[in-house]
């Protein structure tokens, strides 16, 4: 195996659920050492959300991958002990608590860094640890609605939906471990400490509302929901086809704007130079879906993107997770891996991006029962045996 390239980084994840445990994921998968503390009991809650076998979520797999479980009472006093111990040794400590709570246990920011100048704290919260909504509890549908994604979703004039996904923690989760790396090579690379790194649901998500602010403040408009299109680009919208089939078909570029119509037989269109850049098609768009949405009626879905295949347009079908299993795509870009859990289940699981040439991630173990490695984790920072067997009858570890 290539070395990986965060190999010796380790990284003590208190978080649950999605946020937190999603960053601590993503930067698992380069080769960081990932100690992940969880309640004695039932552990992080994520073990039962979604599809259980045997009791435990199949979701869990993929998000726990390359992770160790030590079970920690975080509300006991010798388990913040435990806390304190494990962070003196680690480089980066992630969280995801509302925010007070690590105050309370004793392990605030202030505490933490002056134990140890040299450790990156990496907060993720609904609303962040300042402002006015900082005590407010906030999850992913609540971020993604505040951040104005949740107004732009559905068709108009309907009520509002929101992705099957929790895209706000996800999302979160990837500027939280965009944050731990530039902490790490201002700290390792240029001669700095460790920082803290303050990361809200909501503003990561408004991270990617591309123009919707700058429109607002230049010109008043307040973007409105456009169902399956994309406002003031065009063309660009999900079409139906004679088998009851959508296709998505991203005709926006100029070229291939001009490509698409012909293909259509529309040189009509094709030579209008009224169509001939964005802004001019942007004010015909429903015009031009029209048009298209005429053509792909005629043909069954296959047909349309064999069409566009060779007219060199994007297009491409609606995946669902079945299409997403046997496209052989996928399987050839490595993007799906088979991990066999603790009790033998083979599970397929999203594989590992980005993709570096010399140090490329890897799966390099099962994600773990509950507080499968309490012991050996502790004992690395110099527990002993009887030690640990009292803490066990107290309740502080599992």
């Amino acid at each position: 195996m290539p070395r990986q390239i965060l190999e010796g980084i380790r990284i003590l994840e208190l978080g649950q659920l999605i946020a937190g445990p999603f960053a601590a994921k993503t930067l698992a998968d380069f080769g960081a050492e990932i100690i992940k503390i969880e309640p004695p009991g039932q552990g992080d809650p994520l073990r039962k959300w979604r599809m259980l076998h045997e009791g435990t979520s199949v979701w869990w797999e993929a998000q726990s991958r390359n992770k160790q479980s030590v079970c920690v009472d975080l509300r006991q006093p010798d388990g913040q002990e435990l806390v304190r111990k494990l962070a003196a040794q680690a480089d980066v400590l992630i969280e995801n608590f509302r925010p007070g709570a690590m105050e309370k246990w004793g392990l605030s920011w202030e505490a933490l860094h002056a134990l140890n100048p040299r450790l990156i704290m990496l907060r993720v919260s609904g609303y962040g640890q300042t402002g006015t909504k900082r005590d407010e509890p906030g999850f992913a549908a609540i971020g993604e609605a505040m951040a104005g994604l949740r107004y732009l979703t559905g068709e108009p004039g309907r009520p509002p939906v929101r992705a099957g996904l929790s895209l706000g923690d996800t999302i979160a989760g990837l500027h939280g471990a965009m944050g731990v790396l530039l902490a790490l090579y201002d700290r390792d690379a240029r001669g700095g400490q460790g920082q803290m790194i303050d990361t809200a649901l909501y503003e990561s998500v408004f991270n990617l509302s591309e123009s919707l602010l700058p429109e607002y403040s230049v010109f008043g408009a307040v973007r409105q929901p456009a169902g399956g299109a994309l406002p003031g680009i065009a063309p660009s919208n999900a079409y139906p086809c004679a088998d009851g089939e959508y296709v998505l078909i991203a005709g926006n570029g100029d070229g291939i704007f001009v490509r698409l119509m012909r293909r259509m037989g529309r040189d009509d269109l094709a030579d209008d130079p009224g169509l001939a850049r964005n802004d001019g098609r942007a004010q015909r768009a429903e015009e031009l879906d029209e048009a298209i949405g005429a053509w792909t009626r005629t043909l069954d879905s296959g047909a349309v993107l064999a069409a566009l295949r060779e007219a060199d347009v994007p297009a491409g079908r609606i995946y669902n997770a079945r299409d997403i299993a046997q496209d052989p795509h996928y399987r050839a870009r490595d993007m799906i891996h088979e991990v066999t859990s603790a009790n033998g289940l083979k599970v397929e699981m999203p594989g590992i991006v980005p993709k570096l040439s010399t140090n490329p991630g890897a799966i390099r173990h099962r994600a773990p029962t509950l507080g499968e490695h309490t012991d050996a984790v502790l004992r690395g920072v110099g527990l002993d045996d009887e030690t640990l067997r009292t803490l066990r009858g107290k309740g502080v570890i599992a």
